[in-house]
């Protein structure tokens, strides 16, 4: 019934955009319903890797986005990983985040790996290296983070929300658990935040009904 609502509210949006939103092309719901943690918020979820150069491109217009939220909008970023070789940057994200460095380091890993290309990134004792150095820490407390008893949870929960959502690569976005979008599928960075904003203004109307 909330597909067909959702379906309902596309038809009779006046919103103006590059890209058309249709469901099934530019966007899609999810394979299953992913839990948010945010119960009062609409929950939007980029799944990245450090390694694609679709997400390096994707991630200014993010932050640029992020930067102006709705108060009942809250953004995540969480590493996907549908590969064993995407296990190494996933953990230097999961450092950086218990580390409090995502603030500072996230868009300059990015650099490193794919303007600077010092290193790959699935090479982890240079991105170990890397965080120490530019975090200006010690190199013990960097490969704590990395191998944190928290760790294996946060890279099972990674893999699980990739594979629940039925995203097939990355950058993918998730909205209150339900939809997804990318830049591939909406054809452009820009068009994905306009289909990002039309989703979250239905779900928003969604769940002012209930």
């Amino acid at each position: 019934m909330k597909k067909i609502i959702f379906i309902i509210l596309i038809a009779i949006s006046n919103f103006v955009f590059a890209v058309q939103p249709e469901p099934g092309i530019n966007f899609k719901p999810t394979k299953e319903v992913i839990p948010t943690e945010s119960k009062d918020k609409i929950e939007v979820v980029e799944l990245f890797w450090y390694g694609c150069g679709h997400c390096y491109t994707m991630d200014p217009y993010l932050d640029k986005w992020a930067d102006n939220l709705p108060k009942d909008v809250i953004f995540k970023r969480i590493p996907a990983i549908p590969r064993k070789d995407w296990v190494p940057s996933a953990k230097a994200y999961y450092a950086l985040e218990s580390l409090g460095l995502v603030n500072k380091l996230h868009e300059k890993l990015f650099d490193a790996i794919h303007k600077e290309k010092i290193f790959k990134h699935n090479d982890t004792k240079a991105l170990i290296n890397w965080i120490t150095l530019n975090g200006k820490l010690d190199k013990k407390d960097v490969e704590a983070a990395f191998n944190s008893f928290s760790m294996k949870s946060k890279l099972s929960r990674s893999f699980k929300i990739f594979k629940a959502a039925g995203a097939t690569g990355v950058p993918t976005m998730i909205i209150d658990g339900k939809y997804f979008t990318s830049s591939t599928m909406a054809g452009g960075e820009k068009n994905a935040i306009d289909i990002m904003n039309f989703i979250i203004k239905n779900v928003r109307k969604d769940k002012a009904k209930k």
